[in-house]
């Protein structure tokens, strides 16, 4: 392959594995356009998130047993044929039940996108400049969710929403024809004598219910509701034979024996962790930014730029450091600490809270981010098997998924949990025996009578502003505490690391180029 080549096909596989990354995140800011156009409810436009979500989560940790089964140029190619077509057909959609469903199959085409992108992108540099590829691979995992909801924003106020699907047809089409052309199979190919039907149909099923649990328990009260509690019941109850069965047979379609490596194990809690982390902040830092500091979709955009940068080249810095031997581990800890501080600086923030305060926490969250994409696959393939590195690789992948999903569904719990707490205390502060809240009352009622209304219209106003203050007030703590909980989660795993301590400085980063 000639070099030109050689960064075609580099640049092609990152940008479908942003482009996979940006859908998970691209519909959040348009469900309640789509709900008015479909005329659905914007519980059941919902949907579109989930289905997306639970079949990149089932078919994530099956990407290294379907590559080698059916070959991975024909799979990467099919991968992106079917994620361009439902993209197309998500555009072109009628009602939400048929969004719904080829978002889900969207959702299977784009799982090949980030596995196989990985592998490839590895696979193509040098063993000694593996770090460089990591850093490369790392923008494009940090890129996508980071600039999702802003692209999705700035599409849906602009033209219309099924346009954040149609934009992915172009670009699917010319990562189809690029790996046509330049992709070919890897040099070693595993052999595969027997299809474990059982596992996918366990994992399928156990995922879907989990994954289906996790995105729609919030909206239906949780376990009031009987269809979560069977959900959870199969999702319990499959997962656990899917384990079982997975470590009694030969050829597993998912080899959970991967786990033994204590690397492996503790990296893939830490990539849970940080999916966690991730994948929330950029869920709850543009609802503050636009709800509560009263930031336009634009300005919010803008306030992810910084870090955006700052995150570029702590990237590049942290593919030199793996590169010149700095161990891992410590590299982990430092992102983790600075992820730490970033929660730390967002729990304390105010309502008079600036832009720049804002753009400047989030260059800290960054900054934590890039140091840690690509430490903690380097971590989790360090001591695996050159046969063993592809479903290690995959199972780090989903851990990372998995988290943002457990930590959206748990964020969006917490929080209305602690609204309600926050709420009800500062209630019970508006009282006639509170000087200050009586004399705040007593100077809104007065400003409305200035305006022209009478006493009775002036005090009804006063107490509705009140109120509307009292809401916003509460909506802030609560987001103030949900970042400290997020922080707290980060401090609580961070000793992990000590367990791995004794990994030697130095990866063997190489080995993330196996395809299986």
């Amino acid at each position: 392959m000639t070099p030109l080549h050689r960064k075609l096909l580099i640049f092609t596989v990152i940008l479908a594995a942003i482009m996979e990354l940006i859908d998970i995140s691209i519909v959040n800011v348009a469900l309640s356009h789509m709900s008015g156009n479909l005329g659905a409810t914007l519980e059941d436009t919902s949907w579109v998130i989930t289905a997306y979500a639970i079949a990149n989560v089932i078919i994530i940790p099956i990407t290294s047993f379907l590559s080698a089964n059916l070959g991975r140029r024909n799979y990467y190619i099919g991968s992106v044929i079917l994620f361009t077509f439902c993209s197309f057909m998500c555009g072109h959609s009628s009602n939400i039940w048929m969004l719904v469903f080829f978002r889900f199959f969207q959702g299977i085409g784009g799982g090949a996108l980030l596995s196989i992108s990985q592998v490839v992108v590895f696979e193509l540099f040098p063993k000694d400049k593996q770090s460089t590829a990591g850093a490369l691979f790392g923008a494009g995992i940090f890129i996508g969710p980071t600039i999702g909801p802003t692209l999705g924003g700035y599409i849906t106020e602009n033209y219309d929403w099924p346009w954040i699907f149609l934009i992915n047809v172009p670009i699917g089409i010319l990562v189809m024809i690029s790996c046509y052309f330049l992709l070919r199979e890897p040099s070693v190919k595993p052999e595969i004598t027997k299809v474990d039907w059982t596992g996918i149909a366990l994992l399928a099923i156990g995922v879907g219910a989990l994954q289906t649990v996790l995105e729609r328990g919030e909206v239906e009260d949780w376990f009031e509701t009987r269809y979560i509690i069977v959900l959870t019941v199969i999702a319990f109850s499959t997962l656990l034979f899917f384990i079982y069965w997975e470590l009694s047979i030969d050829k597993p379609v998912v080899n959970l024996r991967v786990l033994k490596s204590k690397s492996l194990s503790i990296a893939a809690i830490l990539t849970f962790v940080t999916g966690f982390g991730m994948f929330i902040s950029i869920y709850i830092t543009p609802v503050v930014a636009q709800r509560l500091l009263s930031f336009s979709p634009y300005q919010t955009g803008l306030l992810l730029l910084p870090g955006a940068l700052f995150a570029l080249l702590a990237l590049k810095t942290c593919g030199t450091l793996l590169q010149k031997g700095v161990s891992p581990v410590i590299i982990i800890a430092t992102g983790f600490l600075l992820f730490i501080y970033f929660n730390w600086r967002m729990s304390g923030m105010t309502l008079n809270t600036s832009a720049s305060d804002v753009a400047t926490s989030l260059i800290f969250r960054a900054l934590g981010m890039a140091l840690l994409t690509v430490p903690l696959t380097m971590l989790a393939v360090s001591s695996l098997d050159d046969k063993d590195v592809g479903q290690g690789a995959a199972l780090n992948n989903m851990m990372r998924q998995l988290g943002g999903s457990f930590g959206v569904s748990i964020i969006n719990t917490y929080v209305a949990h602690r609204f309600s707490a926050h709420r009800n205390e500062l209630v019970s502060n508006v009282n006639q025996y509170n000087i200050q809240a009586m004399d705040r009352l007593n100077a809104y009622t007065k400003y409305f009578q200035s305006k022209g209304f009478a006493y009775n219209e002036a005090k009804l106003k006063a107490l509705k502003l009140m109120e509307n203050i009292v809401l916003k007030q509460s909506s802030l703590l609560s987001y103030r505490d949900a970042f400290f909980l997020v922080g707290l989660f980060f401090v609580v795993t961070l000793p992990l690391l000590l367990f791995v301590m004794n990994k030697s400085k130095k990866p063997k980063t190489n080995m993330i180029i196996s395809d299986h």
